[in-house]
């Protein structure tokens, strides 16, 4: 398959909002239940580590880092969100998007980037081992899905060798 990774553009997000919602309904990707509208999700991201991965005018998947904190002791940790679409899974289109968000990540100092990911998330939790991440814990029984379903959360941090 043919692609290029590039920055995220706000003209990007009906097609990112759309793969994270095939992300929402598989129950085991977020603990949310709708997408955000363009301006809450830009306020909440990181404004130079958002990525797309195209095909001409189809997003295939994005990867973006949104902040820990505010406090200054944290400007380097970051959370990483990523979502492939579903036609797309399994192409080695998360490797590409993960290891390219981790370059940019630090290329822009941060020195931790961190994920918490739904046990049951297999596919997430190899990718993220695949790309250098760690797991480092998880909390048992964090959050109910609107269908009341309980899950565990696996902790996983990829801690940079170039930066911090």
């Amino acid at each position: 398959m043919d692609y290029k990774i590039d920055e995220m553009k706000a003209s990007d997000w009906p097609q990112a909002a759309a793969i994270y919602m095939e992300g929402i309904r598989t129950k085991i990707a977020t603990f949310q239940s709708e997408a955000p509208g363009w301006d809450d999700w830009d306020r909440s991201h990181c404004s130079a580590c958002r990525l797309t991965a195209r095909s001409g005018d189809t997003i295939l998947g994005w990867a973006a880092l949104s902040p820990v904190s505010g406090r200054c002791v944290y400007s380097g940790v970051a959370e990483v969100s990523i979502y492939i679409g579903t036609s797309y899974q399994g192409q080695k289109v998360g490797t590409a998007l993960l290891n390219e968000l981790i370059r940019l990540s630090e290329e822009n100092g941060y020195w931790t980037l961190q994920s918490g990911i739904i046990r049951e998330n297999a596919a997430s939790l190899n990718l993220h081992k695949k790309c250098g991440f760690r797991e480092i814990g998880y909390r048992e029984r964090l959050g109910k899905m609107d269908n009341g379903k309980w899950h565990d959360v696996i902790l996983v941090e990829r801690r940079s060798i170039v930066t911090g």
